[in-house]
């Protein structure tokens, strides 16, 4: 999430985000990590997930079954995107002047897509849509500032123990789930 955050170099307090699957493990970090930087915060989830984004200081939610925020005409600063489940074109419509398009997971098509698609994209019109490759242990300091501080803290839906990995994988992939799955090491839940 921070390194996601972190492509859109210039963002300055007062700033839109808009945080497609804003609920779910990354978008939960995600939502804190804006907010500890003053950015006005757009959350797109499910309508049973976004009192939790609303909890994490989400300023606006949208239920992405009732309305598409590509179509709102709002020139977002950033997206933060956990789905990646739109085309690259709905996405640029989406964004401000100079707006970055930061894809940390999502349907490989818009991946692929994204890839081919964002430097003719850069070059035409100076917004960036790029895919955030994970870079180990970039931003550790400032995160392990933000838990010591109580700024940022993890969300956890629920625990299964390792006996029932294959339950906790069957719930991960219904899409319910608000924040972190943990599995622990104990048996029999």
């Amino acid at each position: 999430a921070l390194q996601a955050l972190r492509k859109k170099e210039d963002l300055n307090a007062g700033d839109k985000i808009l945080i497609n699957g804003g609920c779910g493990g990354v978008g939960t970090f995600a939502i804190q990590m804006a907010k500890a930087a003053g950015l006005e915060i757009t959350a797109v989830d499910s309508a049973e997930k976004l009192d939790v984004a609303k909890s994490l200081g989400a300023d606006h939610v949208i239920d992405y079954r009732k309305a598409d925020f590509t179509r709102h005409g709002i020139g977002y600063d950033l997206i933060l995107d956990v789905r990646s489940n739109r085309s690259i074109f709905a996405y640029r419509r989406a964004l401000g002047p100079n707006g970055v398009y930061a894809s940390v997971g999502g349907e490989s098509a818009a991946l692929i897509q994204l890839a081919l698609l964002g430097p003719l994209i850069k070059r035409m019109e100076g917004k960036l849509l790029t895919l955030v490759i994970h870079q180990p242990n970039l931003g550790l300091d400032v995160i392990g500032e933000w838990f010591e501080s109580g700024t940022v803290a993890p969300v956890i839906d629920r625990c299964f123990p390792l006996d029932r990995t294959a339950d906790a994988l069957r719930y991960f992939g219904e899409g319910h789930f608000k924040g972190k799955i943990v599995i622990t090491m104990g048996t029999k839940s």
